[in-house]
């Protein structure tokens, strides 16, 4: 199982209690491309803003990481 580090756990807690859940900044973008990167072993990249798609896939995925809960370390 893989669990969020204390700080990216703390930041995708902030993300998700955005209230405008349907757009995000150029910042929590940022953090998402890099989240994804980090935990789903990738190289880091900025997928295409002209469809959503990939974006809202990796949010999903790294959902499922934080609904782990955050390594205690």
């Amino acid at each position: 199982m893989v669990n969020f580090n204390n700080t990216d756990y703390e930041d995708w807690t902030t993300f998700r209690m955005a209230e405008n859940n349907n757009v995000i900044t150029p910042k929590e973008f940022e953090l998402v491309c890099h989240l994804h990167s980090v935990y789903y072993k990738h190289n880091f990249y900025k997928p295409c803003t002209c469809s959503p798609q990939t974006i809202n896939k990796w949010i999903k995925d790294l959902n499922i990481i934080w609904e782990n809960g955050n390594k205690k370390s």
